[in-house]
């Protein structure tokens, strides 16, 4: 039987909340600085030095995609679409299988590249680089928002501490540490957070079973909302192929994932990345059972997206309060502070350098990073303050647009015959009827439209106007820095 409801008193007190974002954030603060004495190049705050292991590699695949998202998305994708909502989530898994394969493959063709966006300019041109720079910002920016909105409604909902204060907090914590270390704060930070996030999963997931029912939940979802435990959902059955290729194109165009292909050693993606996809694929899972148990256990919900906390505070009081704050706190950082580092690269290599038409010096660029880190965090902070709708609404607004790089990146990185033509208008087609799709029919659907579509143009397109782009391309080094320094060899991350 469902045991008696927590009060609502026992969950945690602002007092409490605000002394562990303080103790978190010296944490997180002081690892970043400390790990950050080893980025003593642009080279090693970009990109670790290009030595990261297979068990940071590892770790942060892990950290960096199991975000507030996985915590709080899922539940709400069972808490709405039931069933097939608490599995939806778990596809994004496929995209950290399929990217496997394909992280050797950027290292191999580029040992020397930063972006993603360096990798679509030189194998498409402008054509391609143009909308592919512009996806990946917006993208960046969507997610980036989504996550500060994540860090404000935890905080308000488990412990009280206003939505602003929280979010502001959370964002600043992220901005400090990563402003210091860099890509080897970001790693090493993610690893610890992985650790965190995997154990107190568990601990919290063993805790819900312990005060729950499986068979009560079932039988009153049966009498209460049956269409929750159909296999017919429509809404449901696209948003699972919705989700799968969002999740692909996140993972294929997005600079969090090229970034960590370009640091880690020769040989060690294809590893990390698949030994990621197998721990993660579990968790939304075990997430999205709460969201499927709010209804039959009678817990209002206001907010959909903050179902998952809710449920486990309630059910456990003080102690589910706290492991759900450890847990969504440690996959904000980690998701947070991976955007920051990644899209500074962007705006670093591709947009401050190409528009000064030559290559900077390692200390100029390091100080754009700066720059570009406090920007973006300052522009995520200014539009997340609105608090306007859900995560998974702000988060779906960029499906379409990710979902129609799928097929440009698979084609660009294996085949010489797609075009910059085929690729430009690929992307540019399946963004725009995509978000017809967004906001004529609904978010579940839009990334599948956007793939759908971009690929049908990117095949046709190539298959009538073929190119013979030439790989060898792809390994030149650029030039070196504009003050003639060599560039510097990091330690070896393991």
């Amino acid at each position: 039987m469902i045991d008696g409801l927590i009060a609502a008193n026992t969950i945690l007190s602002p007092n409490a909340g605000y002394a562990l974002l303080f103790a978190f954030g010296v944490l997180w603060v002081g690892l970043g600085v400390w790990w950050g004495r080893q980025a003593k190049s642009y080279d090693g705050f970009a990109v670790a030095g290009r030595n990261v292991g297979l068990a940071l590699g590892t770790a942060t695949a892990v950290a960096t995609w199991i975000t507030s998202n996985t915590t709080m998305l899922a539940p709400q994708f069972a808490l709405q679409l039931g069933i097939w909502g608490a599995l939806t989530y778990s596809t994004a898994s496929f995209g950290l299988f399929a990217f496997a394969p394909m992280s050797g493959r950027i290292r191999q063709l580029m040992p020397h590249g930063y972006t993603a966006v360096e990798f679509v300019h030189r194998r498409y041109g402008q054509l391609g680089a143009i909308p592919f720079l512009i996806i990946s910002l917006f993208y960046a920016m969507t997610w980036l928002i989504s996550m500060a909105m994540a860090g404000g409604k935890l905080l308000n909902v488990l412990s009280g501490i206003p939505y602003e204060v929280g979010m502001t907090v959370v964002l600043g914590v992220c901005v400090l540490y990563t402003l210091f270390g860099g890509m080897y704060a970001v790693i090493g930070t993610d690893f610890i957070q992985s650790l965190i996030i995997l154990v107190g999963l568990v601990v919290v997931a063993i805790a819900v079973l312990l005060h729950v029912d499986i068979s009560d939940v079932h039988s009153k979802l049966q009498t209460e909302r049956p269409m929750l435990l159909s296999v017919m959902f429509p809404a449901a059955l696209m948003a699972v192929f919705n989700n799968m290729l969002f999740g692909f194109g996140e993972i294929f165009h997005s600079n969090v994932w090229w970034s960590r292909a370009f640091a880690m050693r020769d040989g060690v993606g294809p590893k990390a990345y698949a030994l990621g996809g197998l721990l993660w694929l579990p968790v939304p899972i075990v997430a999205g059972f709460l969201g499927l148990a709010a209804p039959a256990l009678g817990i209002g919900i206001s907010q959909p997206d903050i179902a998952g906390p809710l449920v486990a505070a309630t059910l456990l009081g003080t102690g589910g309060a706290l492991f759900v704050f450890v847990i969504v706190f440690c996959s904000l950082a980690s998701s947070i502070d991976s955007l920051l580092a990644a899209t500074s690269d962007l705006m670093v290599n591709d947009i401050f350098e190409r528009a000064a038409g030559k290559t900077m010096a390692d200390a100029t660029k390091r100080k754009l990073s700066v720059l570009s880190i406090l920007i973006l965090g300052l522009i995520a902070w200014s539009v997340a303050w609105a608090n306007i709708g859900t995560l998974a609404t702000v988060l779906f607004f960029a499906g379409p647009m990710v979902g129609s790089c799928i097929w440009p990146i698979v084609g660009g990185l294996y085949f010489s015959r797609p075009s910059p033509v085929a690729a430009g208008a690929a992307m540019v087609a399946g963004s725009s009827l995509g978000l017809v799709a967004y906001f004529t029919i609904g978010w579940f659907v839009a990334s599948l439209v956007g793939a759908t579509v971009s690929g049908i143009v990117f095949g046709l397109i190539t298959w009538i106007v073929p190119d013979s782009f030439e790989f060898d391309q792809l390994s030149r080094q650029e030039p070196g820095p504009a003050d003639g320094s060599p560039t510097t060899t990091e330690g070896c991350v393991s």
